[in-house]
């Protein structure tokens, strides 16, 4: 079971930027192709998306160091 935990913490820590940076391509790919009487709305949505996200995905790399840290007993 700790190899299984610590396997998994590093596939938390992958998935923290990974999904962050996806996230922000997303975005950016969004918000470029909205019309342009729409793009405000459209930027502003994608903030509070990335807002709220991005911590989540730091807690998710926290997460797997403790998982490989094996603070999980």
């Amino acid at each position: 079971m700790s190899r299984i935990k610590r396997f998994l913490g590093f596939v938390w820590i992958i998935l923290g930027p990974l999904g962050t940076i996806f996230m922000l391509y997303q975005a950016f790919d969004k918000i470029s192709q909205a019309e342009p009487s729409h793009q405000l709305n459209t930027a502003l949505q994608w903030g509070i998306i990335l807002l709220v996200f991005i911590p989540i995905a730091i807690g998710l790399m926290i997460f797997g160091k403790y998982a490989i840290q094996d603070e999980y007993k």
